[in-house]
């Protein structure tokens, strides 16, 4: 049991009464751990691992030290399950726990709940907390990610000018699509200023806006080496730029708070660059499907001015041939102009289109396939100019012919050739028949000018 008393004693010549509070061994220690406990109940303490014990009870003993000095540490068996690294002698390690007191032997201690490696297991623990932090900020989330050009007209890197990794991304870009230009922004990827650095990188090619895609990268290295690519500043800056971004960073095993607050994660340097370019065999067949899909747009086109003039020749046969004619062969003329103008013009812009296309491909192997495909597209848009031309013609002549038999049907004609329409009445009965008419009977006659009435006096059969 413990306990303490009070005792007055004479303890000077003048007979004053000094009060003592005496405690017993037991009662000092208890009140000391407890007030070691609450006023160091969670602390992080770094040191060096020396006279380690493992017992079979589970439990491990160890002393902390530095340079000046050491302290007691026990890590109950609970606890040290989650070890996830050889504890050993000499080992620098980082250690979360609370202070106390061992009251048996009064030995001043640390009871450890936790505990890593320093050093790198401190970078990692402020790694997977700013992990944890923007993550729940929204800025890994996939659905605000930006897409990334199919062919990009300029490419910017942010990385280091000497480096290893700049020369494999000029390589692989050269291989890949040597039409695009590179502008590199220069910083530093490790070391006190680098953080700087590659911040106002990121917004100098925020602000000039001259490429349509970045490029982010650096070689491989430890997770000291990289860190820069882990600071909050540096991800906050990637994740406020307009321009999509690939971030390709170290080795395929490495991972940084960049890669997943970029747009898109490369496993390395080359591979970013691979994943942003276009590759010549693509482009191959997208020429290939452009030229086919021209051929298709112009057969399309063709079969509907066929069909065009078709149905305006049957409406031709059987509609009144006065104005008609007229607005037919009008509107003829107009699709034809139509057809011919449109037809061009998608020649025009597929050819345009193509010769920039083999313009960027020089360099690149299929360049007698591309002059093959030009110079069958200007044969198939010739053959096609010629036909369309041809066809036109055929049916303005089938027209005229149309035209020339109408009017040699058209009553009208007869009427030119001394002929007269006669009618009988108001309602203008049409009479072919002498048995049709009376004495008396009023009728009209519509001549080829003008009209006249007369009076029937005579009816002979």
């Amino acid at each position: 049991m413990y306990t303490n008393r009070m005792v007055k004693e004479t303890v000077n010549a003048n007979n004053q009464a000094i009060n003592r509070e005496i405690y017993s061994v037991s009662s000092l220690n208890k009140q000391a751990r407890q007030i070691l406990e609450k006023k160091f109940n969670e602390v992080w303490i770094e040191g060096e691992v020396s006279n380690l014990a493992m017992p079979s009870s589970g439990h491990i003993y160890f002393k902390l030290k530095d340079q000046y000095s050491q302290i007691s540490c026990a890590m109950f068996r609970q606890k040290n399950r989650s070890i996830n690294f050889p504890l050993e002698d000499g080992r620098q390690v980082l250690v979360k726990g609370k202070v106390s007191l061992y009251e048996i032997r009064g030995d001043f201690q640390v009871i450890v709940d936790y505990i890593e490696e320093s050093g790198e297991g401190v970078l990692r623990r402020r790694y997977e907390e700013l992990k944890k932090k923007l993550k729940a900020e929204g800025l890994f989330d996939e659905n605000i990610k930006k897409a990334f050009p199919k062919i990009p007209k300029k490419i910017g890197v942010i990385t280091s000018p000497t480096g290893a990794a700049i020369k494999d991304v000029l390589s692989i870009l050269n291989r890949r699509f040597p039409i695009a230009p590179v502008i590199i922004y220069p910083t530093s990827v490790q070391g006190k200023n680098s953080v700087t650095e590659i911040i106002e990188a990121i917004k100098i090619a925020e602000s000039r806006k001259e490429c349509d895609v970045i490029i982010l990268t650096r070689g491989g290295g430890s997770i000291e080496d990289l860190w820069s690519f882990n600071e909050e500043d540096v991800a906050r800056a990637i994740a406020n730029l307009s321009i999509p971004i690939i971030v390709g960073v170290g080795h395929e095993v490495d991972s940084t708070i960049a890669d997943f607050v970029a747009d898109k994660r490369a496993p390395t340097p080359s591979g970013a660059a691979e994943i942003i370019t276009p590759d010549a065999k693509a482009l191959s067949a997208l020429i290939n499907n452009q030229s086919k899909r021209l051929i298709r747009i112009v057969n399309t086109t063709l079969n509907l001015t066929k069909n065009s003039f078709s149905n305006i020749i049957h409406r031709l046969k059987i509609s009144y041939p006065g104005i008609q004619i007229k607005q037919f062969s009008q509107r003829i003329d107009d699709l034809e102009n139509r057809s011919y103008i449109g037809i061009s013009r998608k020649i025009e812009k597929s050819i345009i289109k193509i010769d920039k296309l083999i313009a960027g491909l020089r360099n690149l192997s299929p360049k007698k396939n591309i002059i093959r495909f030009r110079d069958r597209l200007a044969w198939i848009s010739e053959n096609l100019t010629r036909t369309i031309f041809e066809s036109i013609e055929n049916k303005n002549m089938r027209i005229k012919l149309v035209n020339q038999t109408l009017k040699a049907v058209n009553p009208l004609a007869t009427l030119d050739r001394g002929y007269a329409i006669v009618s009988l009445g108001e309602e203008k009965t049409i009479i072919s028949d002498s048995s049709q008419l009376s004495i008396g009977s009023k009728i009209n006659l519509r001549l080829s000018k003008g009209e006249a009435s007369a009076e029937i006096k005579k009816i002979k059969k």
